[in-house]
């Protein structure tokens, strides 16, 4: 393979193995403009996150990366709008839950009906997991989908992205995700059921 093939197709075209040197240079010291933009989606994600607890952080990436798996097989592609009124609309359930009353929040699209209903499921298989830690898990996810939801309407006005202003949220957290690296599961500790290992 060529030097050219290997930096422009990479990971995209590319399945390259994670053990690979070049990979690993490169996420190590990536280009100036992959850096500068990397920069600047952290400065915009980090003020919202930053009073969240360990678990209700890892909530976030986990329930993050559930929409941006489904979204990727949608039609149509839910935009900023539709990732935050789901995630509104499930954190409102959960909340509603924790006083003692029992009500599903309806989304307003059918793409955020969507993306609400596969939220649920995960949070749903989380608290099973986690046994008598559920009540917890609940409010913590719920806190986690309150800060999904700011990120998602913010993002247009304060992190715009040229090539989708309405998607700003969406680009910028499959950026964020790629450059993580792939993700594990998430799954309730064994030592400690009530906490999530990412």
């Amino acid at each position: 393979m060529c030097p050219v093939c290997c930096a422009t197709k990479r990971l995209t075209e590319i399945a390259c193995p994670p053990d690979c040197g070049y990979l690993s240079a490169a996420r190590a010291h990536p280009a100036a403009v992959v850096q500068r933009q990397q920069d600047r989606d952290l400065a915009y994600l980090l003020p919202k996150i930053a009073d969240l607890s360990e678990t209700q952080y890892q909530l976030f990436m986990f329930l993050q990366a559930i929409v941006l798996q489904r979204a990727a097989a949608m039609m149509p592609a839910p935009l900023d709008a539709d990732v935050a009124d789901a995630a509104g609309t499930v954190a409102a359930t959960l909340e509603t839950a924790n006083k003692g009353i029992i009500y599903e929040h309806q989304a307003a699209s059918l793409p955020a009906q969507r993306l609400a209903a596969e939220l649920r499921r995960g949070v749903a298989d989380l608290a099973e997991r986690a046994g008598s830690s559920a009540s917890r898990l609940e409010r913590d996810s719920a806190a986690a989908l309150r800060r999904l939801e700011r990120a998602a309407r913010d993002a247009q006005k304060e992190a715009p992205d040229a090539a989708s202003p309405v998607s700003s949220w969406m680009t910028l957290s499959a950026r964020l995700l790629k450059a993580a690296g792939p993700a594990r599961a998430a799954t309730p500790s064994e030592d400690q059921p009530g906490t999530l290992v990412l």
